[in-house]
């Protein structure tokens, strides 16, 4: 029996090892054993990540348990972080696993594979900024998000003891989508903590410094999208700064390229992406600049058709010459492709290339706005949306990816909970 592997159990990776489990690991149809690899025991869909740092989302009600996920879905699961792989060999390592006394829960581990999947997603990249790995939160993972949220409670806290004048400084380098949606989550958050014994807590209580080293927040998205997002955020109270490179970060805030300070008690760094560091020391791999693994158009690494890539950590070049953009939907669209290519390996089909398709993009501003576009044939090119529309679509992508992880029925059900749980619970975590 053939051995498959998922390292990293984001977005396209859960979804991925969801569909092999169906179609090959599943009893009676016994064509593979299939393994998740992943350093969390929790999924979260990484878009919420802004809204987990926040507290508007708690993981502990809202998070996929891979173990329990697993029992289900017919594939095994491995807690454990990858430090090397050997493509050669075909096996991959995985760090030993420790409890927080520092005692040996499992010592370090290879397994082997016949097919293997890199789907380790992205970290955010600091660009050897000096002072932001020590001063500044970062929101790659449900654990660096709880642990921002829980600073956040605490700022929360002292500003509102120290009386009416007293402001939280928040600044957030990178205005991209996470910084901006961010910006907005928190002075949703700041005026919902009025009703948790906070009353003199509010919107008004927070500034917040977006700041982006390009000309616009948004780069990646029309003009349009940029333009209404940058005029919501200032209706809020958000100060923009734009063509702002940071230089370094200390105790007291931002230093800039012009010899200002940015003055802030708490400091996000959100500014661009990579791939975790180990990938570009993996022998074999031919990798970029961000640690991405360059593939061919099947989403194989170039010299091992038998490993694939897909997500955040995937370099794959598309015919004008682009490359496909780190997003929730191509990972999902990457892994559709290799699900049906390693069913087409098994077969002795001729494999597909992939093309990335470009369903549009969604900014959500909290409960304020949301805009975005839409892209498809039937719209003969791009349509813009905001408002109630816009939100409408993206929820639905997040439903969209449940569906794709749980099938419809218990996606139905677990949409129904959490709809009943905003009614029952606090709109926000209070611990």
């Amino acid at each position: 029996m053939k051995r498959i592997i998922v390292v990293g159990g984001g977005a396209g990776g859960l979804e991925l090892v969801t569909r092999l489990g169906h179609g090959l690991g599943r009893k009676g149809k016994d064509k593979a054993e299939i393994i998740l690899v992943d350093r969390s025991r929790t999924h979260i869909w990484k878009p919420l990540l802004h809204e987990v740092a926040t507290g508007s989302i708690d993981i502990n009600n809202d998070g996929v348990n891979y173990r329990a996920h697993a029992a289900k879905h017919h594939y095994q699961f491995q807690l454990g972080t990858v430090t090397s792989v050997d493509p050669t060999a075909k096996s991959i390592t995985l760090d030993s696993l420790s409890d927080d006394k520092g005692h040996l829960i499992l010592p370090e581990r290879n397994l082997s594979y016949d097919t293997l999947i890199m789907a380790v997603g992205s970290i955010s990249n600091d660009f050897g900024t000096p002072g932001v790995a020590e001063h500044c939160y970062f929101l790659d993972s449900h654990k660096q998000a709880e642990r921002f949220q829980q600073a956040l409670l605490n700022h929360f806290l002292r500003v509102h003891q120290e009386g009416p004048e007293a402001k939280l400084k928040i600044a957030i380098v990178g205005g991209g989508a996470t910084g901006v949606e961010l910006s907005a989550e928190l002075f949703h958050v700041a005026d919902l903590m009025k009703a948790y014994g906070m009353p003199e807590m509010s919107g008004k209580r927070v500034h917040v410094e977006l700041v982006e080293a390009g000309d616009r927040i948004l780069k990646a998205l029309p003009e349009r999208i940029a333009n209404l997002a940058s005029k919501e955020l200032t209706r809020l109270g958000v100060k923009i700064s734009e063509s702002t490179r940071v230089v370094r970060a200390d105790v007291g805030g931002y230093q800039t390229a012009e010899g200002a300070l940015i003055e802030a008690d708490l400091m996000i760094w959100a500014a661009g992406v990579k791939a975790p560091d180990f990938i570009k020391d993996i022998e074999g791999f031919e990798t970029n600049r961000s640690n991405q693994i360059v593939v061919k158009g099947t989403l194989q690494a170039k010299d091992f058709d038998d490993v694939y890539v897909i997500g955040d950590c995937c370099a794959c070049e598309q015919p004008d010459g682009s490359f496909v953009p780190p997003r929730a939907q191509s990972a999902h669209q990457m892994a559709s492709l290799v699900y049906a290519n390693i069913k087409a390996s098994l077969k002795n089909e001729p494999l597909k290339d992939y093309l990335y398709k470009d369903h549009g993009s969604l900014v959500n501003l909290s409960n304020y706005s949301t805009v975005g576009n839409l892209m498809g044939n039937l719209m003969g090119g791009s349509m813009f949306i905001e408002g109630r529309i816009a939100r409408f679509v993206y929820i639905s992508l997040y439903r969209l990816h449940l569906i794709a992880i749980h099938g419809w029925f218990k996606a139905t059900i677990v949409m129904a909970a959490q709809k009943i749980g905003k009614v029952v619970k606090p709109k926000l975590k209070l611990h």
